[in-house]
């Protein structure tokens, strides 16, 4: 008796490469190296973020903080190319922006947001609007 094999449609070579395209483009930019990581952490009078933007220009930076919701914008461009002698092997280049935005649930005073850049990360101090307590209104 012949050995038996599971047959996946999907294994099938194109049908395959159309389903990992299909994949990438779901999942985002990561692939093609136009995505960052960033970390958001809180305290009781700030938010702070932390975005990995390695190799990108200060001045290709752009932060906004609106109503509540921070974006965070960049512009890229890398190229990158191994030869053999003349012949070119491999080469890799993208370039376009790239950008991650945030809604947080505290009000932000936006006239004391700080942002850093130092080895390829961002900082960014988003510290709290202190907020009134609640008021009861008499009613005439």
């Amino acid at each position: 008796m012949t050995n038996l094999r599971h047959f996946d449609p999907f294994s099938v070579e194109p049908i395959s490469d159309m389903l990992q395209g299909m994949l990438r483009s779901f999942r985002g930019t990561a692939d093609n190296g136009l995505a960052f990581k960033v970390d958001v952490s809180e305290t009781d009078s700030a938010y702070t973020l932390a975005a990995e933007l390695p190799g990108v220009k200060k001045e290709d930076i752009d932060v906004s903080v609106d109503r509540g919701t921070v974006m965070i914008s960049a512009k890229v461009e890398k190229s990158s190319e191994q030869k053999d002698g003349e012949r070119v092997i491999r080469r890799e280049r993208y370039s376009g922006s790239m950008q991650r935005a945030f809604t947080l649930d505290a009000s932000i005073d936006e006239g004391k947001v700080e942002a850093s850049y130092d080895n390829g990360v961002l900082r960014v101090v988003l510290p709290k609007k202190e907020t009134s307590p609640q008021q009861r209104i008499t009613v005439k």
